[in-house]
């Protein structure tokens, strides 16, 4: 095989016509990568993936081939896939308002182009859920675009098709999430096209990495929420005074063991399995 990339979290590998995507124990934050690694985050985010894979197999095809056929090294971690043409925008889906989406929301009363009533606050939930596409920055931090910046990217069609797509996967992640007492806030997703032209959803997909999960019973408007995602590790970080550049700060053990049974918590609520 082959490394032909090597991300802030995922490493890619080219095995003849397929690629391995292996997912590593790396945080980052800020895009920056913290110097501790989480133990078997790797395999929480690829086994969660797997799990919404099956379910969303009816909304949209994936990229999988095989979580067996890998080398052993990678057991329980890796992905044999399909090679995408990747789409050259961000996907992402909202229920509520956090993070970036609550920044925007402050300074324009919209986000990604998408007016929302006034008076919201953090944790809010919005009327209905909202596709809110940015720019995929190679460097850098990714921008908000609205829904024409992205038919001027890939046509009306192609458009169209990434916002029900995201969208859809979100109200499924949703459901089934109220069904285990957990509140997806918001979603990112990445989809490629395949040598058939048709979209195909790949990378992972409703993980703490890539998902804000809250509990259910504890959520109130207004503040921060408990988090069973990376918010958690995000927010020690901004706490320690840290500037969000290279390098950063050492994560102390209790804060690597807390974000560890997060990401547990939430795979084991969400699939019915025990985490062993």
């Amino acid at each position: 095989m082959e490394l032909i990339h090597s991300g802030k979290v995922r490493d890619v590998y080219a095995d003849g016509e397929d690629l391995i995507l292996v997912a590593t124990d790396r945080v980052s934050v800020y895009d920056a990568v913290l110097p501790a690694l989480i133990p078997d985050k790797g395999k929480l985010l690829t086994q969660l993936s797997l799990w919404w894979f099956e379910q969303l197999a009816d909304v949209v095809p994936n990229h999988v081939i095989s979580a067996d056929d890998v080398p052993a090294e990678f057991a329980g971690r890796a992905i044999r896939c399909k090679r995408l043409e990747m789409v050259p925008v961000e996907c992402i889906a909202r229920g509520y308002l956090a993070g970036l989406g609550l920044r925007e929301y402050e300074t324009r009363r919209s986000v990604s182009g998408v007016s929302l009533p006034e008076g919201l606050v953090e944790g809010s939930k919005l009327p209905e859920p909202i596709f809110t596409p940015t720019t995929k920055a190679e460097v850098g931090h990714d921008e908000f675009i609205t829904f024409n910046d992205v038919v001027a990217k890939v046509g009306a069609d192609t458009a169209n098709e990434l916002k029900r797509i995201t969208l859809e996967i979100y109200r499924r992640g949703a459901e089934i999430g109220a069904e285990h007492g957990i509140i997806v806030a918001d979603t990112k997703i990445e989809l490629g096209w395949s040598s058939e032209g048709s979209l195909v959803l790949a990378d992972e997909v409703l993980t703490s990495d890539s998902s804000r999960f809250w509990p259910a019973d504890s959520w109130r408007p207004g503040g921060p929420q408990h988090a069973f995602d990376k918010q958690f590790v995000r927010d020690w970080a901004a706490s320690t005074g840290w500037n969000k550049k290279p390098p950063a700060p050492e994560v102390p053990d209790e804060i690597v063991e807390a974000t560890r049974a997060r990401y547990i918590e939430v795979y084991e609520r969400l699939t019915g399995n025990t985490w062993s």
